[in-house]
């Protein structure tokens, strides 16, 4: 497996990822998702030969903090260490100086202490509507 912070990936790559992966994202609305590529100034991915089997996309000031906005992987690799190498690689090249900050679907809660998250319990969102 190889990680790579700089391979471009389509919008019909990040829907399958999303798709296998039982992430719940916008996936009927293509458009959407390429905005979703596009305007992500940090997207890693994972790569099996030529296939493109995990992501990890989100925003940064390179400085002070990192919002991981998704973390994906094909569910066939799953539990293979896909998510834990992309949260490995962006934390080696952001630095530690840098935190991550995530948002975890119910059914990952248990997963991102497993990789090193801490939950907290002073953080606020206003929900998107659709």
């Amino acid at each position: 497996m190889i990680i790579n912070a700089n391979a471009k990936i389509s919008s019909s790559q990040l829907i399958d990822i999303f798709e296998s992966s039982g992430i719940h994202r916008p996936i009927n609305d293509s458009l959407r998702m390429q905005r979703m590529l596009n305007n992500a100034n940090i997207i890693y991915t994972a790569w099996i030969d030529d296939q493109v089997i995990g992501v990890a996309r989100g925003f940064s000031d390179f400085s002070y903090c990192c919002f991981i906005s998704d973390l994906a992987v094909k569910r066939e690799y799953q539990h293979d260490g896909v998510g834990r190498a992309l949260i490995n690689k962006i934390r080696t090249d952001l630095g530690k100086n840098i935190s991550l900050v995530l948002l975890a679907a119910p059914s990952a809660i248990n997963y991102y202490p497993k990789i090193g998250f801490e939950s907290v319990t002073d953080a606020f969102k206003i929900q998107r509507k659709v």
